[in-house]
């Protein structure tokens, strides 16, 4: 069989699909639904008590749930970026949340290898991986449609006057003048229904990277209504291009509620469409929880897990994971395999009968999700956050943050430079002890690990591209 590399496809990829088809039997559809900044502890099947999620509860209770799977990173992009490739933060192109930055020409995504293995490929939400024009705008990387935002500072308003279809600028209606009436969520679930409706009479992977619940807290008065008066408020002010608002506490809980009503909506269609009983769902979100960043823990997003979005203690990189694929995956399960983004891409190929590219670090998770042995488990998992310097375009020359896993053990290094810490997860997942005193030999090779881990992220001579005038009114 013709194999995969960073570089490209080297021919007959599709046998995966193929192979399947000649027994008689379709490649699944696969769903793969991801929030943004959502916390692990906002759902109800992860021990939330005052926000109602029952479509994603319903996904656990029905499929397996992860309770130690990680995001790629602590911030969007380049969690992302680990998402589509399959290497983790040492060796992923797009490392920087600078926004515009793109994926390098050479980089193969999931959807490139879906898409070879014969199945229709749709983006729905947040791809942050590269503007129109870039070597990393979706068409150039495997989407047969992309809607949404491309770039993640745009994505930062939910009432913009335009989106992005393919690379093609669309108008939202009404959303002229300041005016808020057509809410960007709506219309991109509405193209992800459509997707799925078009392409029921083949495999399809949908991808759903909701912007929901990311600041800027807006939220319609329909989803609003339901929490308004029910907690103590918090008001959150105006920041940069975020809208201010009174209730945040209300319309944090609104915009999660909202959110798992749009997966309600897929999951229905997809039984509707007849297809329930061969589709894989997956449901993750792209890092820890963002409250915590302005010291907001009223409703527990971490479940007591230390730290935030934008740092790499469990908090900032910890997040929701759960499959369920009616007849294959058992109902109820739950799981403790560490396992992060960069295993995402291998997993979902194997599910599909595809070959992933070579040389990536992700491990397919599959036998896992299937009930199947699991010979060999991701052994470490790496992140790292280069700090980058805006005024003169370029990544700092330096250690950067940087954070490992290794069965129950975990080293940080909270800030470029500086001193590695080192927990025990197991005994110890507030990460509050530090033990790099007390076991030297085990930080040495974590330190050892992390040294190894990582090659220089690739020059950049921009940021990237960003046509905001062109999102304006």
């Amino acid at each position: 069989m013709a194999t995969l590399t960073r570089r490209g496809f080297l021919g007959g990829a599709a046998a995966g699909l193929a192979g399947l088809t000649a027994q008689g039997r379709r490649p699944p559809n696969i769903v793969l639904i991801m929030a943004d900044d959502l916390g692990i502890g906002d759902l109800g099947c992860y021990g939330q008590k005052q926000i109602r999620t029952p479509n994603i509860d319903r996904l656990a209770a029905e499929g397996l749930r992860f309770t130690d799977a990680y995001s790629g990173c602590t911030v969007c992009a380049p969690s992302r970026s680990v998402l589509m490739t399959g290497y983790h933060m040492g060796h992923t192109s797009v490392r920087g949340n600078t926004g515009g930055q793109s994926l390098a020409e050479s980089d193969v995504t999931m959807a490139m290898v879906l898409k070879r293995a014969g199945y229709a490929t749709g983006g729905y939400g947040k791809w942050g991986l590269g503007d129109r024009g870039t070597p990393g705008a979706p068409p150039k990387k495997g989407w047969d449609e992309f809607y949404g935002y491309l770039h993640q500072v745009h994505a930062h308003n939910y009432y913009t006057p335009a989106l992005v279809h393919n690379e093609d600028v669309v108008r939202l209606p009404g959303n002229t003048g300041g005016k808020r009436v057509t809410y960007s969520q709506d219309a991109i679930t509405e193209k992800a229904l459509g997707f799925i409706e078009r392409n029921a009479k083949q495999p399809y992977l949908c991808y759903f990277p909701s912007t929901m619940p990311h600041w800027e807290l807006l939220v319609p008065e329909d989803s609003m209504a339901e929490y308004r008066g029910k907690f103590p408020e918090k008001g959150f002010p105006a920041r940069g291009r975020y809208a201010a608002q009174p209730e945040m506490r209300a319309a944090y809980a609104a915009m999660v509620t909202r959110f798992d009503r749009e997966v309600g909506r897929i999951v229905d269609l997809v039984k509707k469409m007849g297809q329930e009983d061969n589709t894989l769902f997956v449901f993750t979100s792209d890092n820890g929880n963002a409250l915590g960043i302005i010291g907001e823990e009223y409703f527990n997003s971490s479940t007591g897990l230390r730290g935030h979005k934008q740092n790499l203690y469990e908090g900032g990189i910890r997040t929701p994971m759960i499959a369920r694929w009616k007849g294959r995956v058992k109902a109820g399960g739950v799981n403790a395999t560490p396992w992060s983004f960069c295993d995402m891409l291998p997993t979902l190929a194997e599910v599909a009968g595809a070959k992933a590219p070579e040389g990536i670090d992700g491990v397919s998770m599959a036998p896992t999700i299937l009930g199947r042995e699991q010979k060999r488990k991701p052994e470490w998992l790496y992140w790292e956050l280069p700090r980058w310097i805006g005024k003169e375009n370029r990544f700092a020359d330096e250690v950067p943050m940087q954070a490992a896993r290794n069965g129950d053990w975990k080293a940080v290094r909270p800030k470029p430079g500086g001193t590695v810490e080192l927990y025990n997860l197991k005994s110890d997942r507030s990460e509050s002890k530090d033990l790099a005193q007390s076991e030297p030999a085990v930080l040495a090779r974590m330190e050892k690990f992390m040294q190894g881990a990582r090659t220089a992220p690739r020059s950049l001579n921009e940021p990237g591209v960003y046509y905001w005038d062109e999102y304006k009114e």
